[in-house]
C-alpha cells in the first residue's frame, strides 16, 4: 500500500475552530481552546498516524486586523510563517460567516501559492441547512479549492472525510515521526499553555491579552513533576485581579490547570504559582522574546 505523508497548514481568522479541528483530528485535547479570539499564540505540530501515512498538521495563530502591538505583530507573522514549505493548508472558515479577516487569511494563503483544502466548520450550529449551499458556493468562487468540505470540530461530522481527502493530496514518501508522537513540543511547553487556558476562561474580555505564562522551572522527582509557574501582567492592578480576594482566584485557576496537565502527562503534578509585573510586556518586542515569543 502507497504510503502518504507530509505538513498540513491550519489557517484561518480567530474563533474560527482550528485548535479544536486540531484536537479532533488527534483524538484527544493537546492545544488550548477557548472561546475568545487569538488564544492560540505559537505554532504548534499536531501528529497524526493512520495506516495510509501521516498528516503533520500545524495549528497556527489567528490572521487578525485586532490591535498593532508587538504581540499582535507576532501572532499574524507565526500564523504567515507557518505556510512556507508546507503540502497543504486547511483554511477553516465558519458556516454562513464571512469577515474581512477571512480575506486576509485567505489573501495570505493565496500569496503562499499553496494548495487548499476550505474546511467550513460548526455546521453542526446551522439550522437551516438550505443556506449552506449558496454558502459553500460564494466560497467556491472566492479560489481555486482542491475541495470544499463543511464540517463539525465540536461533533466529529465529516473529520473522517477530511483525513481522507488530505491524505489524498499529500505525496508519497515515508513517515517523518514515529508512529507514537503526536507533537514536536515539549511538556514544559504545554504546562504553560494549560495554565494561560484557564487566564483565557476565567477572566475578562482583555486581562487574558495582558497575561502570559513562564515556566521557571519543570523538575521530575521520579513520582511527579514539579512545575514553578510566573503569571506576567503589566500592571499592579491586573496582578489583584488575577490573584482575587484571599487568592481563591489564582487558586481555583491552578487546581484546574494542574488537573489538566495531570490528565496530558498522565501522571501526577505539583504546581506552584506566582504572579509578576512586566510593565507593558505585550508592546515590548525584547520582553516579547525573552518571554518566549521569538521567531521560529
Amino acid at each position: 500500500m502507497t504510503n502518504r505523508s507530509g505538513t498540513v497548514a491550519i489557517m484561518g481568522r480567530p474563533n474560527v475552530g482550528k485548535s479544536t479541528l486540531l484536537n479532533r483530528i488527534l483524538g484527544q485535547k493537546l492545544v488550548i481552546t477557548c472561546h475568545k479570539a487569538q488564544t492560540t499564540r505559537h505554532a504548534v505540530l499536531g501528529i497524526k498516524t493512520r495506516p495510509e501515512g501521516q498528516m503533520v498538521f500545524v495549528d497556527t495563530p489567528g490572521i487578525h486586523k485586532r490591535g498593532d502591538s508587538a504581540l499582535n505583530r507576532y501572532l499574524n507573522r507565526a500564523a504567515r510563517n507557518a505556510v512556507v514549505d508546507v503540502d497543504l493548508a486547511l483554511f477553516v472558515v465558519e458556516a454562513l460567516h464571512w469577515t474581512e479577516e477571512d480575506d486576509q487569511a485567505l489573501a495570505t494563503l493565496a500569496e503562499a501559492g499553496v494548495p487548499v483544502i476550505a474546511v467550513v466548520n460548526k455546521v453542526d450550529t446551522v439550522k437551516d441547512k438550505t443556506r449552506l449551499l449558496p454558502f459553500l458556493q460564494a466560497l467556491g468562487a472566492r479560489h481555486g479549492f482542491l475541495d470544499i468540505i463543511p464540517v463539525s470540530a465540536t461533533s466529529g461530522t465529516q473529520i473522517e472525510a477530511l483525513e481522507l481527502a488530505v491524505l489524498a493530496v499529500l505525496p508519497e514518501v515515508e513517515n517523518a515521526y514515529p508512529a507514537d508522537q503526536i507533537t514536536d513540543r515539549s511538556e514544559r511547553f504545554f504546562a504553560a499553555e494549560m495554565l494561560r487556558e484557564q487566564l483565557m476562561q476565567r477572566y475578562g474580555e482583555e486581562l487574558p491579552y495582558r497575561t502570559t505564562v513562564q515556566i521557571e522551572r519543570f523538575e521530575d522527582d521520579g513520582a511527579r513533576y514539579r512545575i514553578h509557574a510566573l503569571i506576567w501582567v503589566e500592571r499592579q492592578g491586573q496582578k489583584a485581579i488575577i490573584i482575587g480576594a484571599r487568592g481563591e482566584a489564582l487558586k481555583a485557576a491552578a487546581t484546574q490547570a494542574r488537573l489538566e496537565m495531570q490528565k496530558l502527562f498522565d501522571r501526577p503534578v505539583h504546581l506552584e504559582v506566582w504572579v509578576k509585573v512586566k510593565k507593558s510586556w505585550s508592546s515590548d518586542e525584547a520582553a516579547l522574546s525573552q518571554l518566549g515569543y521569538g521567531d521560529q
